[in-house]
């Protein structure tokens, strides 16, 4: 059975929300929309997005790393939303294996929502129905756009090419590829939803840091002819 999915290479990934932003565009103008904003220029912004990029610091001074971490529904091959609904509006496809919603059906009880246990899924405050990634149904299976063209918004807005699309249960294709020999896994497995979206981890670096290097050159106690002493930590003047 052919189980469409994205592998997402969190190596690549510069956290640049190229494709939070295409996503919300197209799924806006699309099936899926219109994806509600609100207060989107006051204080408190808010709304529906199918993607979004989570960013960490991991580590400590001076060996600290930044990692971009974006998520949308995995489409998982056992989803835990699929069975609560009281409505059928959720649904996972026999064809492709997408899961998707069925907004004349759903009641926006929330059920879904409580049952992901990645978070994932989205309620649209306005038209009071659950939402998510839909894979771009409507955009990848569009005869009228040119093959290449055919793949998730996200897929084509990613600048460094982090994002993979296709099909996991196929092992010639590049996203079997790509998990198989880059050690591709998936969130939370002691769920037992069996996502079949998967993440390519990053690869270690180590970079050396010499002590010198801590300090900026044009430090302000330095010009100042200030007395300076090394063994204090740098402050946040000199940080930055």
């Amino acid at each position: 059975m052919t189980q469409l999915a994205l592998v997402i290479d969190l190596n690549v990934c510069v956290g640049c929300h190229a494709c939070v932003t295409n996503c919300k565009q197209w799924n806006t103008s699309g099936a899926a929309g219109a994806l509600t904003d609100c207060n989107p220029y006051e204080n408190d912004p808010n709304g529906t997005f199918f993607n979004r990029v989570q960013t960490f610091e991991v580590g400590e001074f001076p060996a600290t790393e930044t990692v971009h971490f974006p998520k949308s529904c995995l489409h998982c091959e056992d989803p835990a939303c699929v069975p609560v609904c009281p409505t059928g509006a959720s649904y996972k496809r026999k064809e492709d294996g997408i899961v998707l919603v069925d907004y004349d059906k759903c009641i926006g009880c929330k059920y879904c929502s409580w049952a992901c246990p990645y978070g994932v899924r989205e309620f649209d405050e306005e038209r009071k129905v659950m939402t998510k990634c839909t894979l771009c149904v409507d955009r990848i299976y569009d005869m009228s756009l040119p093959e290449e063209r055919r793949k998730p918004s996200c897929v084509l807005a990613c600048p460094p090419g982090a994002r993979l699309f296709g099909d996991v249960h196929d092992p010639d294709s590049a996203v079997s590829v790509a998990i198989r020999e880059r050690g591709g896994y998936t969130l939370m497995p002691e769920a037992n939803t069996k996502p079949a979206n998967h993440y390519l981890p990053r690869r270690k670096t180590t970079v050396s840091v010499r002590e010198e290097e801590l300090y900026r050159s044009d430090n302000p106690h330095k010009i100042d002819g200030a007395p300076f002493d090394k063994n204090l930590p740098p402050t946040t003047e000199e940080l930055n």
